[in-house]
Protein backbone atom coordinates (compact mmCIF):
# COMPACT_ATOMS: atom_id res chain seq x y z
CA UNK A 1 0.00 0.00 0.00
CA UNK A 2 1.16 3.32 -0.77
CA UNK A 3 2.18 6.39 1.36
CA UNK A 4 -0.56 8.17 -0.36
CA UNK A 5 -3.12 5.23 0.33
CA UNK A 6 -2.77 4.93 4.20
CA UNK A 7 -4.00 8.39 4.88
CA UNK A 8 -6.91 8.00 2.61
CA UNK A 9 -10.71 6.76 3.50
CA UNK A 10 -12.11 6.57 6.72
CA UNK A 11 -11.09 3.70 8.52
CA UNK A 12 -9.33 4.06 12.00
CA UNK A 13 -5.77 3.88 10.51
CA UNK A 14 -6.04 6.41 8.08
CA UNK A 15 -8.46 9.16 10.25
CA UNK A 16 -5.26 8.35 12.98
CA UNK A 17 -2.37 9.10 10.50
CA UNK A 18 -4.32 12.21 9.02
CA UNK A 19 -4.81 13.64 12.66
CA UNK A 20 -1.58 12.80 13.89
CA UNK A 21 0.17 14.63 11.08
CA UNK A 22 -2.09 17.27 11.45
CA UNK A 23 -1.73 17.29 15.10
CA UNK A 24 2.10 17.42 14.92
CA UNK A 25 2.30 19.43 11.81
CA UNK A 26 0.07 22.14 13.82
CA UNK A 27 2.10 21.70 17.77
CA UNK A 28 5.22 23.02 15.26
CA UNK A 29 3.37 25.99 13.59
CA UNK A 30 2.04 26.56 16.96
CA UNK A 31 5.62 26.52 18.82
CA UNK A 32 7.08 28.64 16.21
CA UNK A 33 4.90 31.59 16.66
CA UNK A 34 5.40 30.95 20.43
CA UNK A 35 8.95 31.20 20.20
CA UNK A 36 9.35 34.21 17.97
CA UNK A 37 6.75 35.97 19.81
CA UNK A 38 8.83 34.71 23.10
CA UNK A 39 11.96 36.45 21.91
CA UNK A 40 10.40 39.44 20.68
CA UNK A 41 8.18 40.00 23.57
CA UNK A 42 11.38 39.39 25.80
CA UNK A 43 13.17 42.28 24.18
CA UNK A 44 10.67 45.00 24.58
CA UNK A 45 9.36 43.81 28.03
CA UNK A 46 10.88 43.61 31.52
CA UNK A 47 11.66 39.76 33.54
CA UNK A 48 9.18 41.25 36.13
CA UNK A 49 6.44 41.33 33.64
CA UNK A 50 6.65 37.51 32.40
CA UNK A 51 6.63 36.53 36.14
CA UNK A 52 3.76 38.75 37.09
CA UNK A 53 1.76 37.53 33.69
CA UNK A 54 2.88 33.72 34.88
CA UNK A 55 1.18 34.56 38.60
CA UNK A 56 -1.83 35.71 36.32
CA UNK A 57 -1.82 32.62 34.38
CA UNK A 58 -1.60 29.74 37.44
CA UNK A 59 -4.64 31.83 38.75
CA UNK A 60 -6.58 31.58 36.06
CA UNK A 61 -6.03 27.80 35.30
CA UNK A 62 -6.57 27.05 38.68
CA UNK A 63 -10.12 28.68 38.84
CA UNK A 64 -10.80 26.96 35.47
CA UNK A 65 -9.48 23.62 36.87
CA UNK A 66 -11.34 23.90 39.93
CA UNK A 67 -14.06 24.10 38.09
CA UNK A 68 -13.94 21.43 35.26
CA UNK A 69 -16.61 19.12 35.20
CA UNK A 70 -15.00 17.13 32.08
CA UNK A 71 -17.28 18.08 29.33
CA UNK A 72 -14.89 17.58 26.46
CA UNK A 73 -13.47 14.20 27.58
CA UNK A 74 -17.51 13.56 28.58
CA UNK A 75 -18.15 14.40 24.50
CA UNK A 76 -15.65 12.26 23.37
CA UNK A 77 -15.54 9.16 24.65
CA UNK A 78 -20.06 9.24 25.20
CA UNK A 79 -22.00 6.92 23.25
CA UNK A 80 -24.30 10.42 22.98
CA UNK A 81 -21.23 12.81 21.85
CA UNK A 82 -22.93 13.14 18.19
CA UNK A 83 -26.61 13.91 19.94
CA UNK A 84 -27.21 17.66 19.35
CA UNK A 85 -29.62 17.51 23.47
CA UNK A 86 -26.15 15.99 24.72
CA UNK A 87 -24.35 18.67 23.18
CA UNK A 88 -26.39 21.36 23.95
CA UNK A 89 -26.98 20.61 27.52
CA UNK A 90 -22.99 20.71 27.43
CA UNK A 91 -22.59 24.08 26.09
CA UNK A 92 -25.15 25.65 28.61
CA UNK A 93 -23.10 23.58 31.33
CA UNK A 94 -19.87 25.61 29.79
CA UNK A 95 -21.62 29.51 29.70
CA UNK A 96 -22.31 29.43 32.95
CA UNK A 97 -19.22 28.07 34.23
CA UNK A 98 -17.47 30.85 32.52
CA UNK A 99 -19.70 33.80 33.79
CA UNK A 100 -18.80 32.25 37.53
CA UNK A 101 -15.78 32.07 36.78
CA UNK A 102 -15.02 35.67 35.66
CA UNK A 103 -16.98 36.94 38.67
CA UNK A 104 -14.98 34.37 40.98
CA UNK A 105 -11.74 36.27 39.28
CA UNK A 106 -13.15 40.07 40.03
CA UNK A 107 -14.00 38.63 43.86
CA UNK A 108 -10.00 37.12 44.23
CA UNK A 109 -8.47 40.01 42.77
CA UNK A 110 -7.59 41.86 46.12
CA UNK A 111 -6.37 38.72 47.84
CA UNK A 112 -4.38 37.44 45.28
CA UNK A 113 -2.61 41.34 45.04
CA UNK A 114 -2.29 41.54 49.02
CA UNK A 115 -0.66 37.40 49.36
CA UNK A 116 2.35 38.66 46.55
CA UNK A 117 2.20 41.98 47.35
CA UNK A 118 1.68 43.19 43.30
CA UNK A 119 -1.03 46.05 43.35
CA UNK A 120 -1.11 45.08 39.47
CA UNK A 121 -2.58 42.12 40.25
CA UNK A 122 -5.93 44.08 41.15
CA UNK A 123 -6.25 45.18 37.86
CA UNK A 124 -4.74 42.60 35.79
CA UNK A 125 -6.72 39.61 37.07
CA UNK A 126 -10.42 40.73 36.05
CA UNK A 127 -9.29 41.71 32.87
CA UNK A 128 -7.43 38.46 32.05
CA UNK A 129 -10.55 36.38 33.56
CA UNK A 130 -12.17 37.36 30.66
CA UNK A 131 -10.51 35.08 28.99
CA UNK A 132 -12.71 32.48 30.56
CA UNK A 133 -15.84 34.13 30.54
CA UNK A 134 -15.34 34.06 26.39
CA UNK A 135 -13.94 30.70 26.38
CA UNK A 136 -17.52 29.41 27.86
CA UNK A 137 -18.81 30.45 24.68
CA UNK A 138 -16.64 27.81 22.76
CA UNK A 139 -19.05 25.79 20.51
CA UNK A 140 -18.86 22.02 21.07
CA UNK A 141 -18.37 21.86 17.38
CA UNK A 142 -14.85 21.93 18.20
CA UNK A 143 -14.95 19.04 19.92
CA UNK A 144 -16.99 17.11 17.63
CA UNK A 145 -14.32 17.77 15.09
CA UNK A 146 -11.68 16.03 17.62
CA UNK A 147 -14.49 12.97 18.44
CA UNK A 148 -14.03 12.23 14.86
CA UNK A 149 -10.31 13.19 14.14
CA UNK A 150 -11.41 15.48 11.61
CA UNK A 151 -8.25 17.86 12.55
CA UNK A 152 -7.86 19.39 8.91
CA UNK A 153 -9.98 22.78 9.57
CA UNK A 154 -9.72 22.99 13.53
CA UNK A 155 -6.33 22.61 12.74
CA UNK A 156 -6.16 26.24 10.51
CA UNK A 157 -8.65 28.17 12.83
CA UNK A 158 -6.49 27.55 15.69
CA UNK A 159 -3.12 29.03 13.78
CA UNK A 160 -5.32 32.23 13.01
CA UNK A 161 -6.30 32.48 16.62
CA UNK A 162 -2.78 32.10 17.71
CA UNK A 163 -1.26 34.42 15.30
CA UNK A 164 -4.15 37.11 16.34
CA UNK A 165 -3.10 37.12 19.98
CA UNK A 166 0.34 36.94 19.12
CA UNK A 167 0.35 40.41 16.83
CA UNK A 168 -1.72 42.09 18.92
CA UNK A 169 0.80 41.45 22.06
CA UNK A 170 3.54 42.35 20.24
CA UNK A 171 1.74 45.57 18.72
CA UNK A 172 1.27 46.50 22.52
CA UNK A 173 4.23 45.48 23.51
CA UNK A 174 5.60 47.83 21.20
CA UNK A 175 4.03 51.05 21.84
CA UNK A 176 3.65 50.76 25.70
CA UNK A 177 6.47 48.17 27.00
CA UNK A 178 3.95 47.35 29.54
CA UNK A 179 2.90 43.76 31.35
CA UNK A 180 -0.40 44.38 29.88
CA UNK A 181 0.30 43.82 26.16
CA UNK A 182 0.46 40.55 27.40
CA UNK A 183 -2.97 40.40 29.34
CA UNK A 184 -4.75 42.39 26.19
CA UNK A 185 -3.45 39.83 24.06
CA UNK A 186 -4.85 37.17 25.65
CA UNK A 187 -8.31 38.32 25.87
CA UNK A 188 -8.36 39.03 21.97
CA UNK A 189 -7.19 35.42 20.78
CA UNK A 190 -9.93 33.95 22.79
CA UNK A 191 -12.35 36.36 21.55
CA UNK A 192 -10.99 35.24 17.87
CA UNK A 193 -10.74 31.57 18.74
CA UNK A 194 -14.55 31.95 19.27
CA UNK A 195 -15.98 33.77 16.62
CA UNK A 196 -13.80 32.30 14.00
CA UNK A 197 -14.97 28.26 15.21
CA UNK A 198 -18.53 29.59 15.26
CA UNK A 199 -18.32 30.54 11.82
CA UNK A 200 -15.94 28.26 10.17
CA UNK A 201 -16.43 25.14 11.29
CA UNK A 202 -19.47 22.72 10.08
CA UNK A 203 -22.37 21.63 11.54
CA UNK A 204 -25.51 23.09 13.64
CA UNK A 205 -24.23 25.98 15.91
CA UNK A 206 -24.99 25.53 19.70
CA UNK A 207 -28.39 26.63 21.49
CA UNK A 208 -29.28 27.07 25.36
CA UNK A 209 -30.67 23.30 26.19
CA UNK A 210 -30.93 21.57 29.19
CA UNK A 211 -31.73 17.64 29.15
CA UNK A 212 -31.97 16.19 32.35
CA UNK A 213 -30.56 12.45 31.37
CA UNK A 214 -27.76 14.49 29.78
CA UNK A 215 -26.96 16.44 32.35
CA UNK A 216 -26.77 13.53 34.56
CA UNK A 217 -24.34 11.63 32.72
CA UNK A 218 -22.35 14.69 32.09
CA UNK A 219 -22.12 15.47 36.13
CA UNK A 220 -22.18 11.76 37.11
CA UNK A 221 -18.78 11.77 34.43
CA UNK A 222 -17.44 14.94 35.64
CA UNK A 223 -17.88 14.69 39.60
CA UNK A 224 -14.58 12.25 38.89
CA UNK A 225 -12.53 14.65 36.12
CA UNK A 226 -13.31 17.74 38.38
CA UNK A 227 -11.68 16.03 41.28
CA UNK A 228 -8.86 15.21 38.85
CA UNK A 229 -8.51 18.48 37.14
CA UNK A 230 -8.38 20.12 40.78
CA UNK A 231 -5.44 17.79 41.19
CA UNK A 232 -4.50 17.91 38.25
CA UNK A 233 -4.07 22.02 38.77
CA UNK A 234 -1.73 21.28 42.10
CA UNK A 235 0.78 18.67 39.77
CA UNK A 236 1.13 21.11 36.85
CA UNK A 237 1.02 24.44 38.66
CA UNK A 238 2.78 23.70 42.05
CA UNK A 239 6.55 25.01 40.34
CA UNK A 240 5.03 28.32 39.62
CA UNK A 241 2.86 28.44 43.02
CA UNK A 242 5.25 27.52 45.31
CA UNK A 243 8.87 29.27 43.09
CA UNK A 244 6.72 32.34 42.35
CA UNK A 245 6.42 32.53 46.44
CA UNK A 246 9.69 31.44 47.62
CA UNK A 247 12.19 33.11 44.74
CA UNK A 248 12.32 36.85 43.51
CA UNK A 249 10.29 37.55 40.59
CA UNK A 250 12.69 38.41 38.30
CA UNK A 251 14.19 35.06 38.91
CA UNK A 252 10.71 33.54 38.60
CA UNK A 253 10.80 35.14 35.17
CA UNK A 254 13.80 33.71 34.42
CA UNK A 255 12.53 30.04 35.48
CA UNK A 256 9.73 30.96 33.20
CA UNK A 257 11.85 31.01 29.84
CA UNK A 258 13.36 27.72 30.79
CA UNK A 259 10.14 25.89 31.33
CA UNK A 260 9.26 27.51 27.96
CA UNK A 261 11.88 25.54 26.36
CA UNK A 262 11.70 22.90 28.54
CA UNK A 263 7.72 22.40 28.31
CA UNK A 264 7.17 21.74 24.27
CA UNK A 265 7.95 18.10 24.71
CA UNK A 266 4.72 18.00 27.64
CA UNK A 267 2.63 20.18 25.72
CA UNK A 268 3.41 17.93 22.23
CA UNK A 269 2.28 14.83 24.54
CA UNK A 270 -0.36 16.49 25.84
CA UNK A 271 -1.76 17.33 22.68
CA UNK A 272 -1.79 13.84 21.18
CA UNK A 273 -2.98 12.18 23.98
CA UNK A 274 -6.29 14.68 24.23
CA UNK A 275 -6.34 14.71 20.45
CA UNK A 276 -6.18 11.05 19.07
CA UNK A 277 -5.36 8.70 22.10
CA UNK A 278 -9.23 9.01 24.04
CA UNK A 279 -10.67 7.58 20.23
CA UNK A 280 -8.32 5.58 19.73
CA UNK A 281 -8.66 3.60 23.17
CA UNK A 282 -12.50 4.14 22.34
CA UNK A 283 -12.63 2.44 19.19
CA UNK A 284 -9.86 -0.24 19.92
CA UNK A 285 -9.62 -0.83 23.57
CA UNK A 286 -6.99 -2.94 24.99
CA UNK A 287 -8.97 -5.94 26.78
CA UNK A 288 -11.03 -6.56 24.18
CA UNK A 289 -8.49 -8.71 22.19
CA UNK A 290 -4.42 -9.20 21.09
CA UNK A 291 -4.73 -7.64 18.26
CA UNK A 292 -5.82 -4.07 20.02
CA UNK A 293 -3.66 -4.46 22.53
CA UNK A 294 -0.40 -5.44 20.00
CA UNK A 295 -1.79 -2.32 17.50
CA UNK A 296 -1.53 -0.02 20.46
CA UNK A 297 2.13 -1.29 21.69
CA UNK A 298 3.04 0.20 18.15
CA UNK A 299 0.99 3.70 18.52
CA UNK A 300 2.61 3.77 21.84
CA UNK A 301 6.22 3.48 20.43
CA UNK A 302 5.85 5.31 17.98
CA UNK A 303 4.87 8.45 20.41
CA UNK A 304 7.08 7.40 22.93
CA UNK A 305 9.77 7.77 20.18
CA UNK A 306 8.88 10.96 18.81
CA UNK A 307 8.32 12.48 22.46
CA UNK A 308 11.61 11.31 23.97
CA UNK A 309 13.64 12.49 21.13
CA UNK A 310 12.02 15.78 20.73
CA UNK A 311 13.02 16.48 24.55
CA UNK A 312 16.52 15.17 24.59
CA UNK A 313 17.19 17.98 21.83
CA UNK A 314 16.15 20.34 24.46
CA UNK A 315 18.27 18.40 26.82
CA UNK A 316 21.25 18.74 24.67
CA UNK A 317 20.90 22.01 23.34
CA UNK A 318 18.87 23.72 25.65
CA UNK A 319 21.90 25.90 26.97
CA UNK A 320 22.95 26.78 23.38
CA UNK A 321 20.03 27.92 22.56
CA UNK A 322 19.40 30.48 25.37
CA UNK A 323 22.82 31.91 24.91
CA UNK A 324 21.95 32.37 21.15
CA UNK A 325 18.85 33.80 21.40
CA UNK A 326 18.71 35.98 24.75
CA UNK A 327 20.45 38.30 26.39
CA UNK A 328 22.47 38.20 30.07
CA UNK A 329 19.82 38.67 32.04
CA UNK A 330 18.02 35.16 30.85
CA UNK A 331 21.25 33.69 31.09
CA UNK A 332 20.51 31.10 33.65
CA UNK A 333 17.68 29.69 31.77
CA UNK A 334 19.08 27.48 29.40
CA UNK A 335 20.54 25.56 32.80
CA UNK A 336 16.84 25.53 33.88
CA UNK A 337 15.62 23.69 30.74
CA UNK A 338 17.87 21.52 30.66
CA UNK A 339 17.21 20.02 33.83
CA UNK A 340 13.99 20.81 33.59
CA UNK A 341 13.94 18.44 29.67
CA UNK A 342 15.68 15.52 32.44
CA UNK A 343 13.25 15.77 34.65
CA UNK A 344 10.14 15.68 32.39
CA UNK A 345 11.05 11.78 30.90
CA UNK A 346 9.45 9.51 33.89
CA UNK A 347 6.52 11.34 32.26
CA UNK A 348 6.49 11.01 28.80
CA UNK A 349 7.11 7.83 28.97
CA UNK A 350 4.15 6.99 30.31
CA UNK A 351 1.87 9.09 29.34
CA UNK A 352 0.31 7.29 26.62
CA UNK A 353 -1.48 5.40 29.62
CA UNK A 354 -2.98 8.10 31.11
CA UNK A 355 -6.18 8.71 29.10
CA UNK A 356 -7.18 4.96 28.98
CA UNK A 357 -9.29 5.39 31.70
CA UNK A 358 -10.86 8.29 30.71
CA UNK A 359 -11.41 6.43 27.27
CA UNK A 360 -13.21 3.52 29.28
CA UNK A 361 -15.39 6.03 31.08
CA UNK A 362 -13.85 5.40 34.81
CA UNK A 363 -12.81 8.71 35.66
CA UNK A 364 -12.37 7.65 38.86
CA UNK A 365 -9.06 6.37 38.55
CA UNK A 366 -8.06 8.72 36.66
CA UNK A 367 -8.90 11.17 39.79
CA UNK A 368 -6.60 8.39 42.13
CA UNK A 369 -3.57 9.00 39.82
CA UNK A 370 -3.65 12.31 39.63
CA UNK A 371 -4.72 12.98 43.59
CA UNK A 372 -0.91 10.59 43.77
CA UNK A 373 0.77 12.94 41.84
CA UNK A 374 -0.09 16.34 42.91
CA UNK A 375 0.50 15.23 46.77
CA UNK A 376 4.02 13.68 45.69
CA UNK A 377 4.93 16.88 43.24
CA UNK A 378 3.82 19.41 46.42
CA UNK A 379 6.16 17.61 48.84
CA UNK A 380 8.71 16.95 46.26
CA UNK A 381 8.87 20.79 45.65
CA UNK A 382 8.96 21.87 49.06
CA UNK A 383 11.87 19.87 49.88
CA UNK A 384 13.80 20.62 47.18
CA UNK A 385 13.08 24.20 47.99
CA UNK A 386 13.98 24.20 51.48
CA UNK A 387 17.13 22.21 50.78
CA UNK A 388 18.48 23.64 47.71
CA UNK A 389 16.57 26.54 46.76
CA UNK A 390 15.94 26.81 42.55
CA UNK A 391 17.84 23.94 42.29
CA UNK A 392 16.37 21.66 44.53
CA UNK A 393 12.74 22.45 43.15
CA UNK A 394 13.89 21.50 39.75
CA UNK A 395 15.55 18.10 41.42
CA UNK A 396 12.23 17.50 43.35
CA UNK A 397 10.07 17.89 40.09
CA UNK A 398 11.51 15.10 38.23
CA UNK A 399 11.44 13.01 41.59
CA UNK A 400 8.13 13.34 42.14
CA UNK A 401 7.43 12.09 38.88
CA UNK A 402 9.89 9.05 39.51
CA UNK A 403 7.80 8.14 42.54
CA UNK A 404 4.51 8.24 40.56
CA UNK A 405 5.08 5.41 38.12
CA UNK A 406 3.79 2.54 40.56
CA UNK A 407 0.44 3.98 40.62
CA UNK A 408 0.58 4.82 36.58
CA UNK A 409 1.27 1.30 36.24
CA UNK A 410 -1.78 0.54 38.98
CA UNK A 411 -3.86 2.37 36.25
CA UNK A 412 -2.90 0.55 33.63
CA UNK A 413 -3.29 -2.78 34.45
CA UNK A 414 -6.78 -1.85 35.15
CA UNK A 415 -7.50 -1.03 32.11
CA UNK A 416 -5.29 -3.49 30.13
CA UNK A 417 -2.92 -1.28 28.41
CA UNK A 418 -0.09 -1.49 30.96
CA UNK A 419 3.43 -2.67 28.30
CA UNK A 420 6.29 -3.08 30.39
CA UNK A 421 8.40 -3.67 27.69
CA UNK A 422 7.50 -0.14 25.99
CA UNK A 423 8.81 1.29 29.53
CA UNK A 424 11.80 -0.46 30.37
CA UNK A 425 12.97 0.40 26.21
CA UNK A 426 11.59 4.12 27.10
CA UNK A 427 13.80 3.94 30.80
CA UNK A 428 17.11 2.79 28.83
CA UNK A 429 16.72 5.47 26.08
CA UNK A 430 16.01 8.34 29.17
CA UNK A 431 19.30 7.52 31.21
CA UNK A 432 21.45 7.52 28.36
CA UNK A 433 19.86 11.16 27.11
CA UNK A 434 19.93 12.32 30.52
CA UNK A 435 23.56 11.64 31.19
CA UNK A 436 24.73 12.90 27.87
CA UNK A 437 22.72 16.41 28.61
CA UNK A 438 24.66 16.68 31.90
CA UNK A 439 27.78 15.81 30.26
CA UNK A 440 27.61 18.21 28.02
CA UNK A 441 25.92 20.96 29.96
CA UNK A 442 27.90 20.39 33.11
CA UNK A 443 29.55 23.56 33.31
CA UNK A 444 26.29 25.97 33.03
CA UNK A 445 24.86 23.47 35.36
CA UNK A 446 27.52 23.77 37.89
CA UNK A 447 27.62 27.51 37.81
CA UNK A 448 23.70 27.51 38.07
CA UNK A 449 23.92 25.26 41.02
CA UNK A 450 26.39 27.07 42.49
CA UNK A 451 24.06 30.50 42.34
CA UNK A 452 20.83 28.78 43.53
CA UNK A 453 22.18 27.32 46.57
Amino acid sequence: MSVLARFQGSSLGARVLRSSVLTIGGFGMSQMIRLASNLILTRLLFPEAFGLMALVMVFLMGLGQFSDVGVTPAILQSKRGDDRNFLDTAFSIQVVRGIGLWLVACACAWPMAALYGQDLLLYMLPVSALTLLITGFRPTKMVTANRHLNLGRLTVLDMVTQISGVAVGIVLAFATHSVWALVISGVVGALVEVIINWRYLPGPSNRFHWDKSAAKELIGFGKWVFLATVCGFFFTQADKILIGKFVPLDVFGVYNIGFFWASFPMMLGNMVTLKILIPIYRETPPTASRENFLKLRKMRFAVSTLLMGFVGVFALIGVWIVDMLYDHRYIEAGAVAVILAIAQMPMLIVMTYDQAALAAGDSKKFFVLALARAVLMIACLMIGLQSAGLLGALIGFGVALLLAYPVVVWLARHMGAWDPLHDLCFALVGLGLAALALWVNGSAIAEFAGNSL
